[in-house]
C-alpha cells in the first residue's frame, strides 16, 4: 500500500479518478484544510497510471492545471476578503499560525515569484495565494504568475511520471521509492529554513 499521511494514493487515483486528483489538487491550491494533501506524489502517481494507460495523459495536462489555478484563485479572494483577521485565527487541527508566519517569510523573500515557486513546496504553496489575498496583490499579476505556476507545477509533475512510467520497465516496483524521493525533495526546503531558523534563534 502507497500511502501519505495515511491517504493510499494509489487507491485514491484509482477509486476516485479524475475527479479525485482534480478535487485534491483544487483544495491544496488554496483551502486552509489541503495543506496536508499529497499533491506531488499524487500528480506523479496519476502521470505513471496514465502512462500504463489507467488514465489519459492528454486529459490530466488539460485539467489539472486548470484545477489548480482555481484553487489559488479561491485562496486569493478568501485571503482578499478575510484580509488580516487571518493572522488573529486560533490553532486549530486545519489551521496553525506556524504555516502563516513560515509562508510571511518565504512571500517577503520572493515577492510576486513566490506564487510560482510556492508549487513546488508542500503546505507554502497551498497559504501563498492566500497571502497575496491579504497583502492586496494586484490580481492581474497575481493571475500571471499563478497560471505559469499551475502549468509549470501541474503538467511538470505529471509529465515526470508519465515519463520515467514510459521508459522504466517494471516501474511498479520502483514506486515506493520513487515517491519516497520526490517527498523528501518537496520538503526539503521547509527542512532547510526550520534548521536556519533555530540555528539563527540559538546565535
Amino acid at each position: 500500500m502507497l500511502s501519505f499521511f495515511h491517504l493510499d494514493i494509489m487507491a485514491l487515483v484509482q477509486t476516485f479518478g479524475y475527479a479525485g486528483i482534480l478535487s485534491v489538487v483544487f483544495a491544496e491550491s488554496g483551502m486552509f484544510f489541503g495543506f496536508f494533501l499529497p499533491g506531488d506524489s499524487l500528480l506523479f502517481m496519476a502521470g505513471l497510471l496514465a502512462s500504463q494507460h489507467f488514465l489519459s495523459i492528454w486529459a490530466l495536462f488539460a485539467f489539472v492545471p486548470i484545477a489548480a489555478i482555481l484553487g489559488d484563485n479561491f485562496g486569493y479572494w478568501f485571503g482578499a476578503k478575510v484580509g488580516p483577521k487571518i493572522f488573529t485565527r486560533e490553532d486549530s487541527f486545519f489551521f496553525h499560525k506556524h504555516h502563516i508566519k513560515r509562508t510571511q517569510e518565504f512571500y517577503a523573500k520572493y515577492g510576486a515569484k513566490a506564487v510560482v515557486i510556492a508549487r513546488f513546496i508542500p503546505i507554502v504553496r497551498t497559504f501563498t495565494p492566500v497571502l497575496a489575498g491579504v497583502g492586496k496583490m494586484p490580481y492581474v499579476v497575481f493571475m500571471k504568475y499563478n497560471i505559469l505556476g499551475g502549468v509549470l507545477w501541474g503538467v511538470g509533475m505529471l509529465f515526470l511520471g508519465f515519463s520515467l512510467g514510459s521508459v522504466v520497465p517494471n516501474i511498479d516496483h520502483y514506486i515506493l521509492p520513487i515517491v519516497v524521493a520526490i517527498i523528501v525533495i518537496s520538503f526539503s526546503p521547509i527542512i532547510r529554513e526550520v534548521i536556519k531558523h533555530k540555528i539563527q534563534n540559538r546565535v
